[in-house]
Order: C-alpha cells, then structure tokens, then sequence
C-alpha cells in the first residue's frame, strides 16, 4: 500500500495475497489477475462505531481503489499452491476458511471452466470445503454451484457455517468438523494419491491437525508417519497467514 508507517516514517511492507484466478485471468488475456480481499476493520465498542486507527491498511486501500488507480505490485510468490497436473485422474481436496478461498477459485476455473487442454484433460475429482460463519458469508457461491451442476461427478462442495450448523457432539460446525464427516474417504484418496490443500487464517491448522490425529489414531495409524509421508511425496500443502 502507498504511504508511510506511523512507527517509523519507513514505507508500509508488502502484503502477500492468494491469486484467485488462473494464469488467464477472468478475461483469458492473460493480463489480468484477480484477489479475494475482505476489508478489516475494527468495531470499538465504545465508540460504537469502526475505529478508522484500526482498519487494516491495504485491505481498505485495495477496496477503495477505483479503475484506473495505479497499484504496485510484486510477486508471485511461492510455489505451494500449485496444481500437478502430470496425471489428469488425481483428486484434489481443497480446505479453506474464509478468503483461504482464493487459490482454489483458480483450481477450478482452470480444471472445469476454462477451455485449456488440462481442462479437457482432466478426470479426476475435486473436492472444496469452505468454512465460513454464515451461509451469507459464502464466497463464489454461483461459481461453484454452476460447476457442480455441469460436472457432478468430478466436483464436490462442502460448506461448514460456524453459526448455523452443528457438529456430531452438538457445538459449532467448524471446518476441522465437516471434514471429519468424510475422514473414511478422504484417507483412502490420500492413500490413493490425492493431494491436498489448506488456505486461510494460520488458527484453522492446530483444530485440522487434532482432527487428523484422532482419526489416526482410530485407524491406529502413526499420525506422524502419515503425515512424513504426505509431505515426502507431496501430498501435502499449506498456505496459511
């Protein structure tokens, strides 16, 4: 963002966004990119109001800009959330909370909406949780709902809506929560060779990774050696802030 830090007078540092499209972009020129950004503000409750000293400062940059507005920009960065695309029958389980959103609108724009040869190509099945408070929360709703329609078979969806769902013990319907419904399945696809995908607030990880240790155990699995071995034949990515 433009400006200068309070603390210092130094320029703000850069702000690491997910890419929520292809390397098409929505227009498939190829010179575009979109983000998923949600503004951050701070409710205080004494003023009753948002508090402007504490909103977050690139978050309300990107939103306020108008077309036209410059904006610098480096990256991208990092290579977890990449797709590997040498076999076209892999599953794809794609975990989010919130704007973790973003990288897998990209997935599936470019595994079922784009006209590209690794669309075609594709026969596996990907499958998308979302976790989020409220279904009025939800994010690319109609993107995934017209994708579910036409490909039935190679996309699954999974909300969990914290304030309006119940897991099995009776309390908030957490991310960690839906994928336990579907423990059986998913261990056997990453036995098989899915690989799987974690993007959102770096909080969701320990609930997931308690998640995961109990069903080990249950399958009197070593948690630790599974993972090991997720990871070694990189099964495993996560990219979490």
């Amino acid at each position: 963002p433009p400006g200068t830090r309070e603390k210092d007078g130094k320029p703000h540092s850069v702000r690491l966004y997910s890419i929520a499209s292809t390397r098409y972009g929505d227009d498939m020129t190829g010179k575009t990119g979109s983000l998923c950004v949600r503004r951050a503000t701070y409710w205080c409750p004494d003023l009753k109001a948002d508090d402007p000293a504490k909103k977050g400062i690139c978050s309300n940059f990107l939103c306020d800009t108008k077309p036209g507005d410059e904006v610098n920009m480096t990256g991208p960065a990092g290579k977890v959330m990449l797709l590997p695309e040498e076999e076209p029958d892999t599953d794809y389980i794609m975990v989010a909370t919130g704007t973790g959103i973003a990288p897998y609108r990209g997935f599936v724009r470019r595994l079922f909406t784009e006209e590209t040869p690794a669309g075609e190509a594709y026969k596996g099945q990907a499958w998308l949780f979302l976790g989020v408070a409220n279904s009025d929360a939800l994010l690319y709703d109609d993107e995934w709902q017209t994708v579910l329609k036409e490909y039935p078979e190679n996309f699954r969806l999974d909300y969990a809506l914290s304030r309006e769902q119940e897991n099995k013990n009776g309390g908030k319907m957490y991310i960690q929560d839906k994928v336990e419904e579907y423990a059986d399945e998913i261990f056997a696809k990453l036995d098989s060779g899915a690989h799987i995908y974690f993007c959102g607030l770096k909080g969701m990880m320990p609930g997931i990774q308690d998640m995961l240790k109990s069903v080990c155990e249950e399958k009197k699995v070593d948690y630790d050696e599974w993972l090991k071995g997720l990871k070694s034949k990189k099964q495993w990515h996560v990219e979490v802030y």
